[in-house]
């Protein structure tokens, strides 16, 4: 289930029983969400340190603001392994982890880091060093696949020119020095690639294509499935003028000069690029696996913090509340959804009340009140309780 999940974190008063007790309230929004909608498990928040009401909306405006960061950069480092392991969904699966765990079984048995986080700082600093911590994540994945991805490209591109035809190939294993006029002040060898079906055409007009065109200087070098690679010898003065031309009528001028241990060159390069694109490979799995598990880690965090916050702003002090995290599917969510909004839609006050037929219906001026003093304008989501729905894919 843990591959198309989704996950709902609520947050409830214990007023919702009559014995204000965290375990009952726990199982009145289990059984309000119900087994055949969802499973729901204790979700574990620290008490943080609560500073001013203005402190706390405008955190609640920064954990929103770092939630979307924080989701972003999961959702990069995802899209980096993809492409690491080539869409290979079931190795990607296995690399997506968070604390060596998989998805779901860390936020079933969540906990708070206490060593990383202290939770006696100011809620200020915390959102600081989490909004830092993910920053420097996304920087460095980045860069580290970004080097990967042209390393590959190179490599690409060099083994493209040890085996493409000879349009595009490297004709360093092709050409003899014999076969090159070298060093003249006045004559030069050109290099043509004539696609198969103009061959007879190229033969016919080369040597009226330009100017001091070399006569019967054309000679076949070599041939592949797709092109035949002519030389021919022409004026210094009209070599632009014939490449030019060549073009005109899509014939390919390659541009080469001899260089002695050219060819051993080029395969040193090749096997250079190959062995620094595997290294590059595994360092970039590496770091985008431990990405991927430290960027999800700190957004269940701020998650945490969100919900913390949230829910003094909305319940008050004293803090007596209950959080459970609801891991259903996107077509169960909804349900779960409707079912806490006709439980705790009281919660709401005059915002969320019912029409004659028992349904649900808000009052948007007490709604506009009620997410302004909270801090929530122009929230659209804004509930009668605390809920957050997130994904990690």
């Amino acid at each position: 289930m843990s591959k198309a999940s989704k996950y709902l974190l609520v947050s409830l008063p214990t007023s919702i029983t009559p014995s204000h007790h965290a375990e009952e309230a726990f199982e009145a929004l289990r059984s309000t969400v119900s087994n055949d909608v969802g499973t729901t498990y204790p979700f574990a928040i620290p008490t943080f340190k609560v500073g001013t009401l203005d402190a706390l909306v405008q955190q609640a405006d920064d954990l929103s603001k770092l939630h979307n960061a924080c989701e972003g950069v999961v959702g990069k480092v995802g899209d980096s392994l993809k492409t690491i392991l080539e869409g290979d969904e079931e190795k990607l699966q296995q690399q997506k982890t968070i604390n060596d765990k998989p998805v779901d079984q860390y936020l079933r048995s969540f906990q708070w880091n206490k060593v990383k986080y202290r939770a006696d700082k100011p809620i200020a600093d915390l959102i600081d060093s989490l909004q830092k911590e993910i920053q420097g994540i996304d920087n460095d994945v980045k860069a580290k696949v970004n080097q990967y991805n042209q390393v590959k490209t190179s490599l690409a591109a060099s083994q493209r020119r040890q085996t493409g035809n000879l349009a595009t190939k490297s004709l360093a294993s092709i050409i003899k020095p014999s076969q090159l006029i070298q060093d003249s002040e006045y004559l030069d060898t050109l290099l043509i690639a004539i696609p198969k079906q103009a061959v007879k055409d190229f033969y016919k007009t080369y040597e009226t294509l330009t100017p001091m065109v070399v006569p019967r200087s054309a000679t076949e070098i070599a041939a592949d499935d797709e092109f035949t690679l002519v030389s021919l010898v022409v004026f210094k003065k009209h070599s632009t003028e014939f490449v030019h031309k060549a073009r005109e009528k899509r014939w390919t001028p390659r541009d080469y000069k001899y260089k002695q241990g050219g060819k051993e060159e080029e395969a040193k390069e090749v096997d250079r690029l190959e062995k620094e694109e595997r290294k590059l490979w595994g360092d970039a799995l590496r770091l985008a696996r431990t990405g991927y598990s430290e960027s999800a880690m700190i957004w269940i965090h701020v998650l945490a913090l969100r919900v913390f916050v949230e829910t003094v702003l909305r319940y008050g002090l004293p803090l007596d509340f209950v959080c459970g995290l609801v891991q259903t599917n996107s077509k169960q969510a909804k349900k779960a959804r409707t079912n806490l909004d006709s439980t705790y839609s009281y919660l709401g006050g005059n915002a969320f009340g019912r029409d004659s037929k028992g349904r649900i219906k808000k009052d948007d001026q007490a709604l506009s009140n009620e997410m302004q003093s909270t801090g929530h304008v122009g929230d659209q989501e804004y509930s009668a309780y605390v809920c957050y729905e997130f994904e990690i894919v």
